[in-house]
């Protein structure tokens, strides 16, 4: 069969490896799953999300044209559990009810040009007196 990167397919797990888990799509075809896509977040062990004889779909990240090799995902299936500050919306939201946030840079110029210019001031103040 021919596979094409972003499609969802389902697998059986072959293997696994403290580095990620092979996965065989059909008869002929495996791909890996890298640790880093097995899902959103630190993964003490493997063995905690996934194991050996689990069907799981999946969605092809990559197929290397030279070897043929496919990367696959899990995580790309599943959402980020929801953090407060993933997004510029809720940046602005919840940084204006904590005081965490940022102001714009324009907001803030005028302050480290005043800064920076007292600096050189005093580097010429220190340098005039010796």
């Amino acid at each position: 069969m021919v596979y094409k990167i972003g499609q969802k397919v389902r697998g059986k797990v072959i293997g696994i490896q403290p580095y990620g888990v092979f996965v065989a799509i059909d008869d002929e075809t495996h791909g890996l799953i890298h640790i880093s896509e097995l899902k959103h977040g630190y993964i003490k062990s493997i063995s905690d999300v996934i194991n050996k004889g689990d069907m799981v779909d999946v969605i092809i990240m990559d197929i290397d044209e030279y070897s043929g090799k496919i990367s696959l995902s899990l995580r790309s299936l599943h959402k980020p559990k929801f953090h407060p500050f993933s997004n510029k919306r809720n940046i602005a939201r919840y940084g204006k009810k904590t005081g965490i946030g940022f102001k714009s840079i324009e907001d803030k110029l005028p302050k480290w040009v005043e800064q920076a210019l007292n600096e050189i001031d005093a580097q010429k103040n220190s340098e005039r007196n010796g």
